[in-house]
């Protein structure tokens, strides 16, 4: 059976059990990371040098980094759903995975540590600010694109839309001012009515 490290709290992980919960697949999660340790293991780094979460392994078939793995699980088990037919549909939601990691997740990262995971007396308010204000930018940017579609990539949920999703979670979760952005608020609204979305990703931010 497939098996997942990595524990539920992690964003990294929340995409991998999105996309699974949106596949129906077969699994047994096993907590790893944070307060559960293990990465450090022996027998885990043989598996993930990286000592980070989530690693997979199914069938004997060893893969980490998140996106990596959302694709995966989505060209194995989604023809036609995460995995579009058309090549052009593809290579946008794919697209967006690669936006996440390279535009989204620099500037979203210094506000969820720096508010969530920093005690209040050690947070740096301005580096937070900073970051908050870029993400803001990054967020506009979707906003705009968002208008007249119902997901990244058209009319249906695809694999570009799980990562995206993961981290507007995360902006509508954290304790900061957002601007209204109509486009977005409708987006993660529908992901909202998604019961894999609601499960796996929409939970408070530890």
């Amino acid at each position: 059976m497939l098996k997942i490290w990595g524990r539920k709290n992690s964003i990294n992980v929340q995409k991998v059990m999105w996309a699974v919960a949106e596949l129906g697949l077969p699994h047994t999660r096993i907590d790893a990371g944070g307060q559960f340790g293990s990465l450090r293991d022996v027998e885990y780094l043989a598996r993930n040098p990286n000592a980070l979460i989530p690693t997979i392994d199914d069938g004997g078939f060893i893969l980490w980094e998140s996106n990596a793995i959302v694709r995966y699980f989505a060209d194995k088990h989604g023809a036609g759903t995460l995995w579009p037919a058309d090549l052009r549909v593809r290579a946008d939601a794919d697209r967006w995975m690669d936006w996440q990691a390279t535009t989204v997740q620099p500037p979203m990262r210094p506000v969820f540590m720096g508010l969530i995971r920093t005690p209040p007396e050690k947070r740096d308010m301005a580096a937070i600010e900073a970051s908050r204000i870029e993400a803001e930018g990054v967020w506009r940017i979707f906003d705009a694109y968002m208008k007249g579609r119902t997901f990244v990539t058209g009319t249906s949920l695809t694999m570009g839309d799980i990562p995206v999703g993961c981290y507007l979670h995360r902006w509508y979760g954290l304790p900061i001012e957002r601007p209204k952005l109509a486009n977005l608020e409708a987006y993660y609204a529908r992901l909202g009515e998604r019961p894999a979305f609601r499960t796996h990703v929409m939970m408070p931010l530890t």
